[in-house]
């Protein structure tokens, strides 16, 4: 079969690897359907976070299931699902408790043999990680939102929640990312009554207020720390969204979070030094690490099915396995908010 390959920094290329096959009882092999380039695979590709040379790359995708071991007795042959960016048992109590991404016995896609940009995927732990789609026949409209749903809308929804936004708070977005452009649509979702997002490309402006966006913020730094000061009567976000993972982004997210409210930070952190006076002279709180989508895919599902949300319209670059690379490349210039990879058809 075909796949994504990290070859090294700025070197993505396409292979033909061993066909994946079933490995342990409770594995399913699922043939990719849609999969897609994420804003932390950058780090991958910048050689600003490690990753194995010659190995496979990539965690989000949907696709069908076509094999499944003994011990999965929930998902059948034919089975249309969504692929959570971690696999997790679903029953040890950090799963229970609701954070799939700490499960005991579980990992994450991207690595390992286990890449997501690739015809098939073996997915471990199976039963507890992927989540069969209802229904047949869904758009294209449908199942690029449904894509979101593997990492990107739950992890912006994480970002919100993670916050403890409430309906009719000032949520500030920082990162205007498919992460951010997400948190926007989650605190949206969510009831939030003002919803300021920073951004400085006009394209990713437009999807934001689409999303829900009240307010623009154009400014960086200092600059856009006090446009928000200004913007809140000086007083800050009710809920701040860290969508980035820069020192920069994160000390802009407490600098502009009011006295007394949450941070959420979803943004893999590299070389971030947190001030722990400066929350303790505000009472400002910070929360959050890697989502646990798989949490969050089933209320999401339904809205993205009935419609009343629309992830995927962060999707503004597409091409198949064969333009992997120039879909790195797109986001790394930020040509593209998200690019998207079609590899194959449900049927």
């Amino acid at each position: 079969m075909q796949a994504a390959v990290f070859n090294g920094p700025r070197d993505i290329g396409i292979a033909n690897v061993p066909d994946r096959h079933i490995v342990e009882p409770t594995d399913a092999v699922v043939r990719v359907v849609l999969a897609c380039v994420c804003g932390s695979d950058l780090w991958y590709y910048r050689g600003q976070s490690p990753h194995a040379a010659g190995d496979l790359i990539g965690h989000e995708f949907i696709g069908v299931v076509e094999q499944t071991g003994p011990a999965v007795q929930t998902l059948t042959e034919g089975d249309f699902v969504v692929a959570p960016f971690a696999f997790s048992c679903g029953v040890c109590p950090n799963c229970e408790a609701g954070f799939q991404t700490a499960c005991l016995h579980g990992g994450f896609f991207g690595g390992d043999g286990l890449g997501g940009q690739a015809e098939k995927v073996r997915v471990p732990l199976a039963e507890g990680t992927l989540v069969k789609v209802p229904g047949t026949n869904h758009s294209d409209e449908v199942l690029r939102s449904l894509l979101t749903l593997s990492d990107v809308m739950g992890t912006g929804h994480h970002a919100i929640v993670s916050a403890s936004a409430k309906p009719g708070d000032t949520v500030v977005v920082v990162g205007d990312g498919a992460v951010g452009l997400c948190a926007v649509l989650a605190a949206k979702r969510l009831g939030a009554g003002r919803i300021i997002a920073l951004s400085r490309n006009p394209a990713r402006q437009a999807v934001a207020r689409e999303f829900g966006a009240t307010d623009i913020v154009p400014g960086r730094g200092d600059e856009a720390i006090e446009a928000v000061l200004e913007l809140t009567g000086g007083i800050g976000a009710d809920a701040t969204a860290e969508c980035v993972g820069s020192n920069d982004s994160v000390a802009t997210a407490l600098r502009i979070a009011r006295a007394g409210s949450m941070v959420g930070f979803v943004g893999v952190p590299h070389d971030v030094e947190l001030s722990i006076g400066r929350l303790f002279g505000r009472n400002v709180g910070i929360k959050g690490g890697a989502a646990p989508v798989r949490a969050y895919i089933p209320a999401l599902m339904d809205d993205v099915l009935a419609g009343y949300i629309n992830p995927g319209r962060v999707f503004d670059f597409e091409t198949n396995l064969n333009g992997v690379a120039e879909a790195f490349a797109a986001m790394d210039e930020r040509r593209a908010i998200k690019s998207l990879l079609r590899v194959s058809s449900i049927a």
